[in-house]
C-alpha cells in the first residue's frame, strides 16, 4: 500500500487465502504453490517482468536466492533473471550469509562493528565448552529460522541441552501441518517431510534493550533508514509489536558498514541490543528481507517506499507526509493482539491500515478464531481508530469502536 502511494505497480505472490487477496492494490495476487516454489516465482516474474522484487519473509528471500542460483546453473544461463535478483537483493556472494549467523557477526567484527561473540554449537561436547568459558545466560539460535521461533535463551546446561536437541531436530510432521493448515503457513512442510534439521549457534548474552533498523539501500549504499527501540514483543524474543523512534549513531553507522560491505540492495533489517551498561550498539542479527516497518513514512530520510521509486525511477526522492508526530507506534494486529488494554494503542500511534477496511476485518476475524476462548466485547473495544472505523465491523462480533 506504500509502494502504491508512491506510484508504483505492485503485485504479489502469496498462498491462496493469504492477507494479500485483501490489499486491492495488488489484484488478485499469484498463487504460491508450496511443492513447486521456484516455478510459482518464475511464472509470477515471468508474467509481472519487475523492476524490483522485495521478499517480505525468510522463506520468499530463499527462494529467490536458489531461483538465482538454478538460473545461473542453467546450459543457457537466464542473465535477465539473475540481474533482476541481484538488483533487488544485492551481490549474490551475500547470499549463503542470509543462512550463516555466526559468519555474518564475523564479517561484521571485521567491519568494526560491535557485536557479540558467536559460535556454531555442533554437538553437546561443543555446548559444554561454549557454557563453561562463556557462562549463563547464553543464547541459542537456529540457523534459517525468524520471528522468534529458532532463538532461545538458556540459563542451566540443562536448559542448553534440551534447547539445542530441539533446535537441531527436524520440525515435526504435526507442527508443519498445524502451520500449513491453520496458520496458511507453509514454511516448515518441506523441512519435515525430508527430515531437515538446522544448524545452532550459541550466542553471548547482552544485558540490555532490543532495537531494529530497517534501510532501504541500492549497490552498497543506505538511502533511507528507521531506527527504532523495541518496547515490546509478542513474545519472549518473537517480532516487535510496539516500537520507539530514536536515534543512534553506532547503529546508523553498523547498518552502513553492512550494506556497503555486502553491497546489498532492496530492503534489509538489522537487528541490535542496547547494551545497559554501556549503550553501546551490538549488532546480532541481519533480516535479508522487508520488516514490519518497512510502510512506516516518517519524513525526509525515514520514507523508505520513496526512496526505492526515486531510484528505481531515476528521479528525486518525493517523501510522502509524515503518518504520525508521535515517537511510539503500536503495530497492528501485534500489541492489540498482545494486550488489548494496552496503553500504548491510545498513547502512541496505532499502525491499523483504516483505508483497506477487508484487511482489517480479515486480520481481527484470523486473531480471534485462534483464540480458544474469547471475551468478545473487552477484546473488541480495546481497538481505537477514527470515526469511520464502523465501516471495518465484520458481520459478527466483535465490534470495532
Amino acid at each position: 500500500m506504500a509502494l502504491a502511494k508512491t506510484g508504483c505497480h505492485v503485485r504479489a505472490i502469496c498462498p491462496p487465502s493469504h492477507l494479500l487477496a485483501k490489499v486491492g492494490v495488488v489484484g488478485r495476487p499469484h498463487t504460491y504453490r508450496w511443492m513447486a516454489p521456484l516455478a510459482s516465482f518464475a511464472e509470477a516474474i515471468a508474467a509481472t517482468r519487475p523492476d524490483l522484487i522485495i521478499p517480505c519473509d525468510d522463506l520468499a528471500t530463499q527462494h529467490l536466492h536458489r531461483l538465482h542460483q538454478r538460473a545461473r546453473r542453467r546450459p543457457d544461463p537466464d542473465a535477465s533473471i539473475c540481474a533482476l535478483i541481484e538488483r533487488s537483493l544485492g551481490g549474490p556472494e551475500y547470499f549463503p550469509l542470509v543462512y550463516a549467523r555466526t559468519r555474518c557477526l564475523e564479517i561484521a567484527r571485521e567491519e568494526g562493528v560491535r557485536v557479540p561473540e558467536t559460535s556454531v554449537i555442533p554437538d553437546l561436547g561443543d555446548l559444554r565448552k561454549w557454557t563453561d568459558r562463556v557462562g549463563f545466560p547464553t543464547v541459542l539460535k537456529a540457523n534459517a529460522t525468524s520471528g522468534g521461533e529458532g532463538v532461545r535463551i538458556v540459563r542451566t546446561f540443562a536448559e542448553a541441552e534440551l534447547a539445542l536437541r530441539n533446535l537441531q531436530a527436524p520440525p515435526s510432521l504435526a507442527k508443519a501441518a498445524k502451520w500449513a493448515l491453520i496458520d496458511r503457513e507453509m514454511a516448515l512442510v518441506s523441512p519435515a517431510l525430508l527430515r531437515q534439521g538446522s544448524v545452532v549457534n550459541a550466542q553471548k548474552f547482552v544485558e540490555g534493550r532490543e532495537a531494529t533498523t530497517l534501510v532501504a539501500c541500492w549497490k552498497g549504499e543506505v538511502l533511507a533508514a528507521l531506527h527504532f527501540e523495541v518496547l515490546r514483543t509478542t513474545c519472549v524474543a518473537g517480532p516487535a509489536c510496539v516500537l520507539r523512534l530514536i536515534d543512534n549513531a553506532e547503529m546508523v553507522m553498523a547498518s552502513r558498514k553492512m550494506v556497503r560491505r555486502l553491497n546489498l540492495s532492496g530492503l534489509h533489517g538489522f537487528d541490535f541490543m542496547l547494551a545497559s551498561n554501556s549503550e553501546g550498539a551490538y549488532l546480532i542479527e541481519i533480516n535479508p528481507r522487508a520488516t514490519q516497518v518497512a510502510h512506516i513514512t516518517l519524513g525526509p530520510g525515514r520514507d523508505l517506499p520513496a526512496a526505492l521509486r526515486a531510484i528505481l525511477a531515476g528521479e528525486s526522492v518525493r517523501v510522502a507526509p509524515e503518518l504520525t508526530e508521535k515517537d511510539t507506534i503500536a503495530l497492528f494486529p501485534g500489541e492489540w493482539t498482545r494486550n488489548p488494554e494496552s496503553g500504548f494503542l491510545r498513547s502512541g500511534y496505532h499502525d491499523v491500515p483504516w483505508e483497506c477496511p477487508d484487511l482489517v476485518r480479515a486480520c481481527v476475524i484470523r486473531r480471534l478464531n485462534k483464540k480458544t476462548i474469547f471475551p468478545w466485547r473487552a477484546k473488541a473495544q480495546a481497538l481505537v481508530g477514527p470515526s469511520q472505523a464502523s465501516s471495518v465491523v465484520p458481520e459478527k462480533p466483535p465490534r470495532i469502536v
